[in-house]
């Protein structure tokens, strides 16, 4: 049996089929995964992301530690708040793991890991924050929650203490904010507008009834997957990992290379690869043929050589399937996927495949 998060029982209650996810048991679906994902898209789903890590910095140097910590760059954020996606690399350039940061104050920032990544994460901050005396320190005692979809913040808001609401609702995108013993932040992993929010866990039950009651649905892991996927949003441990630098990856958008001073883990190593003329894209495919497109499957380019895919599946939205992809540099739109011996047609895409519910991609 893995660990358990403060909203297990209720995911029990429901029947939902439990899963091992990075040692944690947590819910698949509650039925159906395809009702769920489009809950999701059309009115608002809960997903219990208690699992993930949320780790609090405290110190005079914070903001320093974390310029030297993560690829981007925390001096970018000027409203206390605001939130700022990014990569926690190596010395070598691959991603420990990509998280969120809050800046909370000038002394204090929040930050969100992964579920899997737990202990190797806490190690490396713990261990990289000695030299600039920061306090870092795990907020086990919190639960999490998503809500998401085009009414998730109008639903739950009445969750949210009178005195905060107006608040919490005039958030703007990508921002966050304390709200007594709760964080609300308008943040999400599924390409709709929504609310992540933080709690004691002793109110997890009572909020995920009251979710419920309002006409918001339980969301699993499995359309939290179809939903990133189509918003194409990287997976760790799928899209990338300790061996993948994040240019190769998708996500340059999130290393920030200016001032040239600033010296970051791991840039020297993906500076090297920055002008390399070999360097891997990371693209969307869309199938042409019939068929699955699924995770590892093997991509050839003719002339050119081989990938693979990151993530793939097939897309309850735009009824296709659809796949990330790590494939040769050089100019191409066209490739192929073997999938069971068979090489089948996909196309190369400008991602996300679907955001706020639109169909991104011409079909």
């Amino acid at each position: 049996m893995g660990s358990k998060t403060p909203h297990y029982d209720k995911h029990v209650e429901a029947g939902a089929r439990i899963v091992d996810f990075g040692g944690w048991d947590m819910p698949l679906h509650y039925g159906s995964q395809k009702e769920e994902h489009f809950a999701v898209r059309q009115n608002a789903g809960v997903f219990d992301v208690s699992h993930m890590t949320i780790v609090d910095l405290a110190g005079e140097r914070a903001r320093d530690f974390l310029r030297y910590l993560v690829a981007n760059d925390v001096a970018k954020l000027k409203e206390y708040g605001k939130a700022l996606y990014t990569c926690m690399l190596n010395a070598d350039g691959g991603v420990i793991d990509d998280l969120i940061v809050y800046y909370m104050s000038d002394t204090d920032y929040r930050m969100v890991v992964n579920a899997a990544t737990r202990e190797k994460d806490l190690a490396w901050i713990r261990e990289q924050a000695r030299a600039f005396d920061i306090d870092v320190v795990e907020r086990s005692e919190l639960a999490m929650i998503a809500v998401q979809g085009p009414n998730a913040r109008a639903l739950a808001a009445p969750c949210i203490d009178a005195e905060f609401r107006e608040a919490a609702l005039a958030l703007k995108p990508f921002f966050g904010m304390e709200a007594g013993e709760w964080f609300v932040a308008r943040t999400g992993y599924t390409g709709e507008d929504g609310w992540e929010i933080v709690m004691p866990a002793a109110e997890a039950h009572s909020v995920w009834d009251r979710l419920l009651a309002a006409g918001v649905a339980p969301a699993g892991l499995g359309a939290r997957d179809t939903l990133r996927l189509e918003a194409a949003m990287n997976l760790y441990g799928s899209d990338m990992d300790e061996t993948i630098s994040p240019l190769e990856a998708g996500l340059e958008w999130t290393v920030a290379w200016e001032p040239a001073d600033r010296d970051f883990i791991g840039r020297s190593a993906i500076e090297t690869l920055r002008n390399s003329p070999h360097r891997q894209r990371f693209v969307g495919l869309l199938l042409e043929d019939k068929g699955v497109l699924r995770n590892h499957q093997r991509v050839v380019v003719d002339g050119v050589g081989e990938g693979e895919i990151t993530s793939g599946g097939f897309s309850p939205t735009i009824g296709r399937s659809i796949a990330l992809a790590r494939v040769p540099a050089g100019d191409y739109d066209r490739a192929q996927v073997e999938v069971r011996g068979k090489l089948l047609n996909v196309r190369i895409v400008k991602t996300p495949f679907v955001r706020n519910g639109q169909i991104r991609i011409d079909v």
